[in-house]
């Protein structure tokens, strides 16, 4: 029976690296700092201001982690445009995908099934800006579940 093979659901430098380095450093200067607080001295300023600084670094880390969803979000997005303009038309997206910017593709995702393909060809033949996109669609539908 063949192995059956996964992708990846770690990114190894973040998960298993810096988080945890971050995390510990934290930790230790966090109890350095405790050590000395409120003394009036070079040891206890330093000791903060490190202390304050990987606060700051394990913060940003973990804050990092909404930029692997909204990397998500703008794949499934993209599907959804492939999906629909396909449904629509018989026909696959991808050879006008190449010539949109993510941007103008998210954009053409709020149009409704019945101006998607024209606009999708519009978008194209006038290089259109997704702002420019946006202001022509006719019948907007907003997606209230993007974070």
């Amino acid at each position: 029976m063949a192995e059956a093979r996964f992708t990846r659901q770690y990114y190894a430098p973040h998960h298993f690296v810096a988080l945890p380095a971050a995390f510990i450093m934290a930790l230790y200067t966090g109890r350095r700092y405790w050590a000395v607080a409120g003394q009036d001295s070079d040891d206890s300023r330093v000791w903060f201001c490190l202390l304050a600084l990987a606060v700051v670094l394990l913060i940003t880390l973990v804050m990092l982690r909404q930029h692997y969803a909204l990397t998500l979000q703008d794949r499934v997005a993209r599907l959804e445009v492939r999906q629909r303009y396909f449904e629509l038309t018989g026909q696959r997206f991808q050879p006008l995908e190449q010539q949109l910017s993510l941007g103008q593709v998210l954009s053409l995702r709020f149009a409704g099934d019945a101006e998607l393909p024209t606009l999708a060809a519009s978008a194209v033949a006038e290089k259109l800006a997704p702002a420019d996109i946006r202001a022509r669609i006719q019948n907007f539908q907003p997606d209230p579940m993007r974070v």
